[in-house]
């Protein structure tokens, strides 16, 4: 199993870093110099026709124990794990567990340690749902979605990103408009990190196929019609003819927890 743990553990306490965000706390530091901009462009353009197992490979040299990647154990992410089983089988990875996500998604947390020995780290936000709801005066993601995502998603990720340079995100630039420009290497600056997305330039069709061909399991809401899978309060089956991610906050107008945003 793997033993990587968070790279902060191992920062020299004296260090401050209360008020820094991910890369800038990491020892040494990492900053979006004009130099490391052009790095990563042109890295991301050489990686543009690289298979996603080489990007992987390119990352992990880059960033060692400084690299990580958040899971949702989506379809596209069980394939980054199984890759990452065979490219670097250490590096850590952990999950946002809400409190809110299906029992299905968290069963593939087993599935994954037992097939590629990769233990996924559920990280959780402060306060529990029971917690969190009471602070509100009921469930909040029923009236503002979009700071439940911010207090149970994002601020549970600037946290994991204290001290790390860079992350592997399972993103599609098909999957959305937000999603559409994603370069395979690139700056994430909400979150002060390098951003890898190795299945960038992949379509749906790939991915399932890979997920056929290597046997790769998923969750099996996908095949009852779910093909996006969040919190499931908030997240439904999709309609023939609807978008991909139609089913995530249906009828809020909202498409993204805010990961994959730059605002």
């Amino acid at each position: 199993m793997s033993d990587r743990h968070h790279p902060l553990h191992d920062a020299d306490p004296s260090e401050p870093s209360g008020e820094l965000i991910g890369s800038q706390a990491g020892v040494p530091p990492l900053f979006p110099t004009p130099e490391l901009l052009a790095e990563l462009a042109d890295q991301s353009q050489k990686l543009e026709s690289a298979t996603p197992e080489a990007i992987l490979g390119w990352a992990v040299t880059r960033f060692g124990d400084k690299f990580t990647m958040a899971t949702a154990f989506g379809p596209e992410g069980m394939i980054i794990l199984e890759m990452l089983s065979r490219v670097s089988p250490k590096t850590w990875v952990f999950n946002l567990d809400t409190g809110y996500q299906f029992e299905e998604t968290l069963a593939l947390r087993n599935r994954v340690a037992e097939l590629y020995g990769i233990e996924v780290e559920l990280l959780q936000p402060e306060l529990t749902v029971v917690e969190y709801e009471t602070l509100h005066g009921g469930p909040l993601y029923k009236n503002n979605p979009t700071k439940c995502c911010g207090d149970r998603k994002l601020a549970v990720l600037r946290k994991a990103a204290l001290g790390m340079h860079a992350w592997a995100s399972a993103i599609r630039r098909d999957q959305s408009p937000d999603r559409a420009q994603a370069p395979i290497v690139g700056w994430d600056k909400k979150f002060h990190l390098v951003k890898v997305s190795p299945l960038a330039n992949w379509t749906k069709k790939q991915v399932w196929d890979r997920i056929v061909k290597s046997n790769i399991p998923y969750n099996p809401l996908h095949d009852a019609g779910y093909t996006s899978i969040g919190c499931k309060p908030c997240t439904r089956a999709v309609f023939a003819g609807e978008d991909e991610r139609a089913g995530r906050w249906s009828g809020t107008g909202k498409t993204e927890c805010g990961l994959h945003t730059q605002d």
